[in-house]
C-alpha cells in the first residue's frame, strides 16, 4: 500500500450521544442500584471519549492502528474514530517558501546569488506522512537542490556565451517553467503539489559583482560608440553626396579626406568641439 485511502468516520454527534448514555446510565446503576456489572460499560464509555477528532477546513487526519495505515479523513467536521487510532494531522493549505538567496555557480562557473518563491501544498497525505521523515524540511532541501541544478544548466547572461539564447537573467517564464518542473519531479515522492515556482532574486556574488558591473558598463559604452560611428559614417557620406550633387564645391581626394576627418572628429567626440574659423585662404 503506497497511496492515500479515504476513511469514512462516524459522526461525532451520534457518537457523543451513545457515549454519554454509556457513561451516565452505568453511573446511576452503580450509585443507586449497586450494579457493579455496569463498570465495564462505564470504562468503555470513558475510553470512547478519546476517539473524538475535529478536522478543520483544508486539514486532514491520517489514521494509524498498531503501525497499519487505515486511511485519511479529509472531510472537515466533528467525527469519532477508533480510540486506539494514532492520529496525525496534516495541513492541506497552500504554503509559501521564500528562500534566502544562496550562492551557486552558473554554467560557466561564475558565482551568482539566487533566491526563489515556491507555492506548494500537500496532495497525497500517505506519501507526506510515511515516504519522507519531515515533508516540510524535505521541501526546503529539494528546492535548494533544484536551484543548484538549474543554475548549472544556464549562464547568468550571454557576455561570455553570446550564442546562448536562454540565460538566468533574461530567461523569464521559460526558466521559471524549467525550475517548476524540476522541483515538482523532486517533490513527487513526498506527495507535494507545486502550484508555482519562480526566481525572485538573482545577482552576481559579491566577490565578482564589481568586476561584472565594470564589464557591463564597458559593453554598453562599446555598443553606444558603435552606433555613434555608424551614424557618423552615414552623415559624412550624405554630406559628400549632397555637395557633389549640388556642385557647391569641388573637392579633390586630399580635401575629401580632410573633410571626412574633421566631420568624424566632430560627430564622434564625447565632448563639445571648438571650431577654428579660417578668415583667409589656406591655399
Amino acid at each position: 500500500m503506497n497511496k492515500e485511502i479515504k476513511y469514512s468516520p462516524l459522526s461525532g454527534y451520534v457518537a457523543l450521544l451513545i457515549i454519554l448514555r454509556m457513561i451516565i446510565a452505568p453511573v446511576f446503576a452503580i450509585i443507586f442500584m449497586k450494579m457493579l456489572l455496569s463498570i465495564p460499560v462505564l470504562v468503555l464509555g470513558l475510553v470512547g471519549i478519546i476517539g473524538f477528532v475535529v478536522v478543520n477546513p483544508n486539514e486532514s487526519s491520517v489514521l494509524i492502528l498498531f503501525g497499519d495505515y487505515k486511511g485519511t479523513i479529509r472531510k472537515n467536521g466533528f467525527w469519532w474514530v477508533n480510540p486506539l487510532f494514532i492520529r496525525k494531522k496534516i495541513s492541506l493549505r497552500a504554503r509559501n517558501l521564500d528562500s534566502e538567496p544562496i550562492k551557486v555557480n552558473d554554467k560557466i562557473g561564475n558565482p551568482v546569488m539566487i533566491g526563489v518563491v515556491l507555492v506548494w501544498k500537500v496532495k497525497e497525505t500517505y506519501k507526506s506522512a510515511f515516504e519522507v521523515d519531515d515533508y516540510v524540511h524535505f521541501v526546503d532541501i529539494q528546492s535548494e537542490a533544484a536551484i543548484r541544478k538549474l543554475a548549472g544548466h544556464y549562464p547568468y547572461d550571454n557576455f561570455e556565451i553570446e550564442e546562448a539564447e536562454l540565460t538566468l537573467r533574461s530567461g523569464g517564464e521559460e526558466v521559471n517553467e524549467v525550475l517548476e518542473k524540476e522541483i515538482s519531479e523532486r517533490l513527487q515522492i513526498a506527495g507535494i503539489e507545486v502550484i508555482e515556482a519562480r526566481i525572485n532574486y538573482i545577482a552576481y556574488a559579491q566577490e565578482i559583482a564589481g568586476a561584472m558591473l565594470k564589464r557591463q558598463q564597458a559593453t554598453a559604452i562599446v555598443a553606444a560608440r558603435t552606433k555613434i560611428v555608424e551614424g557618423a559614417v552615414g552623415m559624412v557620406e550624405m554630406a559628400l553626396e549632397s555637395l557633389a550633387k549640388k556642385q557647391i564645391i569641388e573637392l579633390d581626394e586630399e580635401k575629401k579626406a580632410s573633410m571626412v576627418s574633421n566631420l568624424m572628429v566632430v560627430l564622434t567626440s564625447d565632448k563639445d568641439v571648438s571650431p577654428i574659423v579660417n578668415t583667409g585662404s589656406i591655399y
